[in-house]
């Protein structure tokens, strides 16, 4: 007989995920809550994915979900999804809606695409909520009206590649955690995920994106915004 993941166990870790958003996006999620929260989810993911055999793993289906951006344009979440999908071991792609606007498309295993369209979402909203508060600042208010644009743009750019940066780092350490406990989950799951892109005829390839004009001043705010905190990603169990 061929193993199943548990699905109750899946269900489980939907519902914790789904009160961790809830406890971040109540009142306006802060950077801080955000990555917070990421570290959070992430030991749950590791857990949970511990707790199965390979056998499991390996049977268990993978699954596609969007994050809709509602925006035709493009937007700085695109130097962040690489380390969203990294960090929880999916595939992403980008793809236009009908209308025209932008979605990102997880692929991977049920967990995981939850988890990343979980983290796609807190990002997104931690980083209005901090251009926001940016704006109120009085470094915003000498900037010209016709250059803040692009001071808008540069301000989250620099937050959101401080975020990737951290996502990443986050993810080193959990992999060599994880790899002392003598399995390599990383290479189960990319072997499925691989796996079932090649029976959907699918494959990825890197677009090389136009350079932008950035104002270096914004761009530093973004980033110490981004880094005026340390994440533990051992948060203790619960």
């Amino acid at each position: 007989m061929t193993e199943r993941p548990d699905v109750a166990a899946l269900d489980k870790l939907k519902t914790r995920i789904q009160g961790l958003r809830a406890k971040t996006t109540e009142n306006g999620c802060t950077q801080a809550e955000a990555l917070l929260a990421a570290a959070k989810v992430a030991d749950l993911l590791d857990r949970h994915d511990l707790s199965l055999s390979d056998i499991e793993l390996h049977a268990a289906p993978c699954e596609q979900r969007a994050y809709e951006t509602r925006r035709k344009r493009r937007i700085s979440l695109d130097d962040c999804i690489g380390a969203i999908a990294h960090f929880v071991d999916c595939r992403v792609w980008r793809e236009k809606s009908a209308s025209g606007e932008t979605r990102y498309v997880f692929f991977g295993l049920r967990s995981d695409v939850e988890v990343a369209h979980y983290l796609t979402e807190l990002v997104d909203e931690a980083v209005r909520a901090e251009l926001g508060r940016y704006k109120t600042s009085a470094a915003y208010q000498k900037f010209r009206h016709q250059d803040r644009h692009v001071v808008n743009g540069s301000f989250t750019l620099g937050m959101i590649t401080s975020i990737a940066e951290k996502l990443m780092t986050m993810k080193s350490t959990r992999d060599s955690a994880n790899i002392r406990t003598g399995r390599d989950l990383v290479l189960i799951k990319t072997s499925v995920i691989d796996t079932e892109l090649e029976k959907l005829g699918m494959k990825m390839k890197s677009v090389r994106r136009p350079a932008r004009m950035v104002s270096p001043t914004a761009y530093e705010a973004g980033g110490v915004a981004g880094a005026s905190f340390a994440i533990n990603p051992g948060i203790g169990k619960t």
